[in-house]
């Protein structure tokens, strides 16, 4: 029974580190850019979208099909840094800190 309650202590502490976790990533942000710095995509650790730059110098107006597409790869670049931000932070609260590709 004593190994019970230790086991319940360790999921217990485990789910308040992660709920600490999270809340931490969510005011963490990363930044990708696209197109040489054209576009700069900002997300936090909870892969929201936090703020988008757009150089107007680099913009050519008869051309909003790239400037789309860079758009979508900066959003994309980021939002994949951010995802692998957040499973690094959470796999070192679970331990798994050494187990590459586990989370």
């Amino acid at each position: 029974m004593a190994n019970m309650n230790k086991m319940f202590k360790q999921m217990q502490k485990l789910q308040e580190d992660m709920a600490r976790v999270q809340e931490e990533l969510a005011e963490r942000e990363v930044s990708h850019s696209a197109g040489g710095g054209v576009v700069m995509a900002t997300v936090n650790g909870r892969q929201e979208l936090v703020d988008i730059k757009i150089d107007p110098d680099s913009i050519d107006p008869e051309d909003l099909e790239m400037l789309e597409d860079m758009i979508i790869a900066a959003v994309n670049g980021a939002l994949t840094e951010s995802l692998k931000m957040a499973q690094e932070e959470m796999a070192k609260v679970a331990g798994l800190g050494g187990i590459p590709g586990l989370m």
